[in-house]
């Protein structure tokens, strides 16, 4: 197999490419940057090795030398390797120089282009690069100081007069110099220069000024890499066409505590209003061991008046085990399905089947009116075996014979808190959300749990922190729906966000609503926060 050198793009996981993401998911080894996200390394398999190898600000976990060598040394094991990097490998990425080497080493490689940050991250500013009134040429620049004392043949004549824009990559630290040197070649002091921090990301941060001012901006606030300058007339259009920051959650911090196979639709909604999401998955469902009472149910299963399902796990744990003993949905035949909620309908729909029943109001209570008239008739009601017993209880007091079988189970997983820990005392979270009574209560054990962060001793202002209300202190709380809000408020937590519809649709508008009526500073107008 080939080495893949692959370009992760800008930030934004959205921007990375079908390529890349099939390259990563058949890695055995991936030698990833510095400014690669989190949520891209999420596509490697699981038993793949992910090894760092960043650059930050002049401080590198490995030489490139040393990077090179593992490179060829993974390759020569015959372990397919990924060598991820932020943009485009070929872009001031050192891409052709790890290509270099692999030739040498007599090993064959590919290059998987990626979204450039010089594009992008203007875009992202809503500053486009051209225009047929302002820009008609773009030259991009490596900042680095480096480059000026091993590059004498960079022109800064040529760069001052290429009349349309500059785009500077990794040049914060060299700022003022740069600047110092185009307005020495002839470019005006006066020429827009917009500079754009951890673009792409929920947290981008732009600012505006001249050629002949930003320097000290940058001062002033303490602006720190990643960076991208834009030197030109196109700087001006942001006023006009920017977008990323106007959306309604940009610059906001929500946590989401659901399970984290189940989360990527409610992450993806949240991520599309602009919001940064932090996953803290604080339960997560596993099939229960092989049960005689199942396979007897489904062996059973045209028996069956009806099947209600309360849940996706539900329906995704039975038709698991309907496959595994080669059973299928013809042994539903004449079966009568019920659902709570759109979602667990949608997931038998999926399956070509057709619900019957769906409450109005998505909890097990409003489902028996739905139904109507079940005495004598048989039910099958598999779900959590944690399950509050209300819905079989009063099944059975309507008359029915009710087989309530445990298919799954919900278990706390192995959480570290340290990290959400320290972003809550530092405000640095607006909202955390759950989706159920468990996320809740996995959430105030995980807190509670001494043993939390076995790796580091806990300070008293950490050991303080068991409070949790008070560590929470003005972080906002979303529920899914009552029940949910009942737990929370059971603990002393006070909900600030409940949807009229328990769905995660109708919670992702419930909290783009609440956040509309509270701006953050974040969020403010692009003219407010450029200077």
């Amino acid at each position: 197999m080939p080495v893949y050198l692959v370009g992760a793009g800008p930030g934004d996981p959205g921007l990375l490419t079908l390529k890349a993401k099939r390259c990563l998911e058949q890695a055995d080894v991936v030698v990833y940057d510095y400014l690669v996200d989190q949520r891209i390394l999420a596509h490697a398999r699981p038993q793949a090795e992910l090894i760092y190898a960043g650059k930050r600000s002049g401080r590198a976990s490995m030489s490139q030398a040393d990077i090179n060598r593992l490179i060829v040394d993974c390759a020569r094991q015959g372990q397919t390797v990924v060598r991820l990097k932020g943009g485009d490998p070929f872009l001031f990425g050192r891409g052709g120089e790890e290509a270099q080497e692999l030739v040498e080493a007599g090993l064959a490689f590919e290059i998987v282009p990626g979204v450039t940050s010089a594009l992008a991250v203007p875009a992202y500013a809503g500053i486009p690069l051209t225009h047929r009134d302002h820009a008609s040429a773009v030259a991009i620049v490596t900042g680095h100081k480096e480059v000026w004392d091993t590059a004498p043949h960079l022109n800064w004549a040529t760069l001052a007069g290429v009349g349309g824009t500059l785009v500077f990559l990794m040049g914060t630290r060299q700022l003022g110099n740069n600047m110092q040197r185009l307005m020495r070649h002839g470019l005006s002091g006066r020429t827009p220069v917009a500079l754009i921090q951890w673009g792409t990301r929920p947290d981008q941060d732009v600012l505006v000024g001249t050629v002949e001012t930003i320097a000290d901006l940058v001062e002033q606030r303490g602006f720190e890499p990643p960076a991208v300058a834009v030197v030109g007339r196109v700087v001006e259009l942001r006023q006009q066409l920017s977008w990323f920051e106007t959306k309604p959650l940009f610059g906001r911090r929500i946590v989401v505590t659901r399970p984290r196979l189940q989360a990527g639709g409610f992450v993806e909604q949240l991520e599309q209003h602009g919001a940064g999401v932090v996953q803290f998955p604080t339960i997560e469902t596993v099939p229960v061991a092989a049960s005689d009472r199942l396979d007897a149910a489904l062996d059973a299963l045209p028996s069956y008046d009806w099947a209600i399902f309360t849940s996706v796990n539900g329906v995704r744990y039975v038709f698991e085990r309907l496959a595994e003993r080669r059973l299928d949905i013809r042994s539903l035949a004449g079966v009568r399905l019920a659902a709570i909620g759109p979602e667990t309908a949608r997931a038998l729909e999926a399956r070509h089947l057709r619900v019957e029943a769906v409450p109005t109001e998505y909890r097990a209570e409003a489902l028996l009116p739905v139904l109507g008239d079940v005495t004598g008739q048989r039910i099958l009601l598999p779900r959590a075996t944690q399950a509050r017993d209300i819905l079989p209880k009063a099944l059975r007091a309507a008359g029915a014979e009710v087989d309530e079988i445990g298919v799954y189970q919900t278990v706390r997983p192995t959480t570290r808190t340290a990290q959400l820990r320290e972003l809550l005392r530092a405000g640095q979270i607006d909202l955390i959300t759950f989706t159920s009574s468990s996320t809740v209560r996995n959430f105030m054990a995980a807190f509670a749990d001494q043993t939390a962060d076995q790796d580091a001793d806990q300070t008293a202002d950490q050991a303080a922190d068991q409070d949790i209300p008070a560590l929470l202190g003005t972080t906002a709380l979303g529920c899914i729906g009552p029940i949910t809000a009942e737990t929370a408020r059971s603990y002393g937590l006070r909900v600030s966000i409940q949807p009229q519809e328990y769905t995660i649709a109708a919670f992702s508008q419930a909290i783009v609503d609440y956040f509309r009526a509270e701006p953050h500073p974040a969020t403010a107008l692009p003219e407010s926060r450029d200077s």
